[in-house]
């Protein structure tokens, strides 16, 4: 079946345009209502999270409205990190979880994302039936079998104490000036909290949402603020968390910024000393740096690429058992303690190494060189579809043969947002411009 509304990371739009309408939201509650109660009997239950978007009320209460029409009984958390909704889903025993949010975009987008009852994301063959009921219709309950929905007011204290326990016992932060972005979104209070009870002096930026300014200018794709702040301030290091905290980018002392990249190159290599990383294997996506992988293969270790999307990362650690992965984008997956990326805790256990070796946060967040690369986004409308264009995989062509040999090349379309990323990567610099622009004309011309 064509997937209409989910994506690489369940469904996202702009709030009160398709699919993200309250009516589309009920329906989808209806219809994941529907799925996880074929059995019948039993209590079933779902735990509802969400960012700090002002569309979350609609969204919430709309969803809420679906599940319980089948006889699902909500638990409603309020503002929560992602992987908080990850953790609390298979501790509350629900058959459930669902994280209202739009990750790191903008204020006027909004997003549902679903975990099933062990704590991870679903699978897409669990997506394409609930997007089937959705097209089929859902028989509500009978009157007597309607859910109830209550609110949950210590779930975001549950999530910090689990936060605070992967850390080495009794480690404190004293003395460690941290500057701490928290994006106006889901982890305003929690990461300050968090850092402040281990002992961190704690600078917050990104606390004050007020349901528009979620990610504007802030957070972990507009790290520029937290940079001057760092500096300004002094810090020891940065935080920068995107809307729903399951990423994460790092600012060493001198305003440096460090992507996941580094981040997982810093946690494969310390892990491997300590023999934790399983079969010597670190998992990212397609976009992760070329120099990821060659300091990886200088320490023989090796890194296991796959789609974009974290989710598709945790499938491929969950098959073959594996405990590390993440994306550059500031993704990092341990499932020796989450079921889904997290930023905050990425950052505590940079944080541990800082404590542990002594070391500047500028000595631990630069693993390796990174061979050049360069990422253009095109915006699309819908409807258009520029890569089928013949002077589109004609420029692309070119390229390929052009970069053999001598780098990569990778075209997709956005599974979150209506965009064409261009990227490559190449020792020449000029060449790399040369054939990401070349692309990138050509993807214009055809929108």
């Amino acid at each position: 079946m064509t997937r209409k509304l989910f994506g690489t990371d369940g469904v996202r739009g702009t709030a009160n345009t398709f699919p993200m309408t309250a009516e589309m939201a009920l329906m989808i509650g209806a219809a994941a209502g529907r799925y996880f109660r074929r059995e019948q009997g039993g209590v079933h239950r779902v735990v509802i999270g969400k960012d700090t978007r002002l569309s979350g009320y609609m969204f919430e209460n709309a969803l809420t409205a679906g599940l319980t029409s089948t006889g699902m009984n909500v638990l409603l958390l309020g503002p929560v990190p992602t992987p908080a909704v990850g953790l609390l889903t298979p501790s509350m025993r629900a058959d459930l979880g669902i994280m209202i949010s739009a990750s790191h975009n903008p204020a006027d987008d909004n997003g549902i994302k679903f975990f099933g009852p062990d704590g991870f994301k679903l699978s897409d063959e669990a997506e394409a039936e609930i997007e089937a009921l959705v097209e089929a219709g859902v028989a509500p309950a009978q009157a007597g079998n309607i859910g109830r929905a209550k609110r949950i007011d210590d779930g975001r204290f549950r999530y910090q104490e689990r936060l605070k326990g992967t850390l080495p016992h009794g480690m404190r932060l004293d003395g460690m000036k941290v500057v701490v972005d928290c994006a106006n979104g889901a982890a305003y209070k929690t990461a300050p909290e968090v850092l402040w009870e281990l002992g961190a002096d704690v600078i917050p930026l990104g606390t004050s949402p007020n349901g528009l300014n979620i990610n504007d200018n802030c957070g972990s794709t507009k790290p520029q603020a937290a940079a001057e702040a760092v500096v300004a301030h002094g810090a020891d290091v940065g935080i920068c968390l995107d809307g729903d905290a399951d990423r994460i980018l790092l600012i060493d002392e001198t305003g440096t910024i460090a992507d996941g990249d580094q981040i997982m190159a810093l946690m494969a290599a310390r892990w491997a000393e300590e023999d934790r990383l399983v079969d010597g294997t670190l998992v990212a996506t397609v976009m992760s740096n070329l120099g990821l992988e060659r300091f990886l293969t200088g320490r023989g270790l090796r890194l296991e690429r796959t789609k974009v999307g974290d989710r598709y990362v945790v499938e491929a650690m969950r098959a073959k058992g594996w405990n590390l992965g993440g994306e550059q984008s500031g993704h990092i997956v341990m499932t020796d303690y989450a079921t889904t990326g997290d930023g905050l805790m990425a950052g505590m256990q940079f944080l541990a190494e800082m404590v542990r070796t002594g070391q500047p946060a500028s000595r631990l967040a630069r693993r390796f060189e990174p061979v050049p690369q360069l990422l253009q986004n095109v915006r699309f409308a819908a409807g258009q579809t520029p890569l089928e264009a013949a002077s589109v995989q004609g420029a692309i062509a070119e390229a390929e043969a052009t970069l053999s040999g001598k780098g990569r090349l990778l075209i997709r379309k956005s599974g979150t947002e209506p965009l064409i990323r261009v990227m490559a990567e190449c020792e020449d610099e000029a060449l790399l411009s040369r054939v990401v622009e070349g692309i990138v004309a050509e993807v214009k011309a055809a929108v």
